[in-house]
């Protein structure tokens, strides 16, 4: 009887120090599959976020290219939406404030006079999700009707410093300064005449 008892005894506590041991095993194997996983899991973290910035970035490159278009274009209500509404924008000595107010001034400077905006090499950084910053090389080039009072006609080259703000999901302009490296001056055109072709 008593070897009875300290036989189940024995069994009882070999159970419980089994349990205890493929318990310590499976938490073991638990570890190890964390420690695998995790760098994986960083791994595609990372890639995740390199593929948003190059979205990010394409993104932004699409915002620049309509800023050059709507100015040729004269759509100036579309060039307005391009900004944030508190936006800062220093050109050539003139501050505007907003979207509004730099399409309002833009629009009476240029009015019906033909223009040509490029911007080439953009530095592009993202700051994080919902900022970045660029430096675009620029040149543009504008004549004017040949009348009094006539402001000059140029072809112009320099840089803009921008910062971008995400709103609502979508890129905008939240800070633009303008500074020019070169003015070479243009003669302006007869009005008489079509300003493209000269005829």
């Amino acid at each position: 009887m008593l070897k009875s008892k300290k036989l189940q005894i024995s069994l009882i506590l070999g159970l419980v120090i089994l349990t205890i041991i493929i318990s310590g095993c499976s938490d073991q194997n638990i570890e190890a599959q964390q420690t695998t996983q995790d760098p994986q899991a960083a791994q595609i973290t990372e890639l995740e976020q390199r593929y948003q910035n190059l979205e990010d970035v394409e993104e932004i490159k699409k915002l620049k290219a309509r800023y050059f278009r709507f100015i040729d274009e004269k759509k100036w209500s579309d060039f307005a939406e391009l900004f944030t509404s508190d936006a800062h924008i220093e050109i050539d000595g003139n501050v505007f404030n907003g979207g509004e107010a730099f399409a309002k001034g833009a629009g009476s400077v240029i009015g019906a006079a033909p223009t040509v905006h490029h911007g080439h090499m953009p530095e592009i950084d993202i700051i994080d999700q919902e900022n970045a910053k660029g430096i675009w090389a620029m040149e543009d080039m504008l004549t004017y009707p040949d009348a009094k009072d006539a402001p000059p006609g140029h072809d112009g080259y320099g840089s803009y410093s921008e910062t971008y703000k995400r709103v609502d999901g979508v890129w905008k302009i939240s800070s633009v300064v303008l500074t020019r490296f070169r003015m070479d001056p243009l003669a302006n055109w007869n009005p008489g005449t079509d300003p493209v072709t000269g005829k």
